[in-house]
């Protein structure tokens, strides 16, 4: 049995409630609909047949308040809440970092890289350069890191790929979706890039503004992307693929397959010790978000991602 701890709470951001009743097996509606996320318990109870991921247990909670972390652990059966993050070291085999503010991530990964835990990191992994390089670094040096949306696992956007012959060769790409660059383009660029089976982007620019974020993308192949959040949109994650023979629309919305679907993927890593998810197309991912922001910052230039 892998041993899983689960560390920290963003506002807005249910995964430590929604991730530990995925892969324990269990929930308690009430806890969940309690601290305000009953989308959450919505799903987890049309999906109650699926809870449970073989093989794997959440055994430890940590949050940065104590009310939180006995919160999480009396809605998804977590046996042991902690009093220091770092209490974690040597009582688990990998360590699910559950916030999603990047501003955060190196400061609350790093005891556990040092320590040579495993680690998934939330989406999305860094928002500046400085602490992208660190976790390159990191990775470079044999570390066990893994991130990414978990749009890269929707079953609808894969459905799809068995259908790229009758598009033709793709001339466009367009993605749509609701909120904000940093923490919501991630979703968007996750998907876009798995669907095309990572090129390598070379250049991005954005043309829109803050909360009508629009960045238009160059891959190495010479396909061109469009990438499209609105905070003031009705909420939708969708991403449409033209070819010369074809079109197709796809509307991501089964959010519970994907996020099993990533935590298999991560307990598989664990259990082969080395992330099956390479790291390179998480940067790649992540280069391409920060340059769209570097962008906007900079009036709509266009940065290349070879410089």
């Amino acid at each position: 049995m892998i041993k899983l701890g689960i560390i920290g709470m963003s506002p807005g951001n249910a995964h430590p409630y929604s991730w530990s009743a995925i892969i324990n097996g269990f929930f308690d509606a009430d806890e969940i609909n309690r601290v305000g996320y009953p989308g959450v318990s919505a799903y987890l109870t049309a999906n109650r047949d699926l809870l449970g991921i073989p093989g794997a247990q959440v055994t430890h909670v940590w949050a940065q308040d104590r009310a939180i972390s006995e919160s999480i652990a009396k809605a998804v059966q977590v046996e042991h809440v902690v009093d220091e993050m770092t209490d974690l070291i040597g009582q688990v085999d990998a360590v699910i970092l559950g916030r999603d503010d990047p501003e955060n991530h190196v400061e609350m990964a790093k005891p556990f890289i040092d320590a040579g835990v495993p680690i998934f990191i939330d989406k999305p992994l860094a928002s500046s350069r400085n602490d992208l390089a660190y976790f390159s670094e990191q990775v470079a040096n044999g570390k066990f890191i893994m991130s990414c949306s978990s749009m890269r696992y929707a079953t609808e956007l894969r459905a799809v790929k068995n259908e790229f012959a009758a598009l033709g060769k793709l001339q466009l790409a367009t993605s749509v979706g609701k909120k904000d660059w940093i923490k919501y383009g991630v979703h968007m660029l996750e998907g876009l890039f798995m669907v095309l089976d990572d090129p390598t982007p070379v250049s991005v620019r954005h043309v829109g503004r803050d909360g009508g974020d629009v960045v238009y993308l160059e891959f190495a192949d010479g396909l061109q992307a469009t990438v499209h959040l609105f905070m003031d949109i009705a909420l939708t994650f969708q991403i449409s693929l033209f070819g010369k023979d074809g079109w197709r629309l796809i509307e991501v919305k089964n959010w519970f397959g994907m996020f099993r679907d990533n935590l298999i993927e991560f307990v598989r890593s664990v259990e082969e010790n080395k992330p099956r998810l390479s790291f390179d197309k998480t940067e790649n991912i992540i280069r391409t978000l920060l340059a769209a922001q570097e962008s906007l910052a900079q009036g709509g230039r266009i940065v290349y991602l070879n410089s």
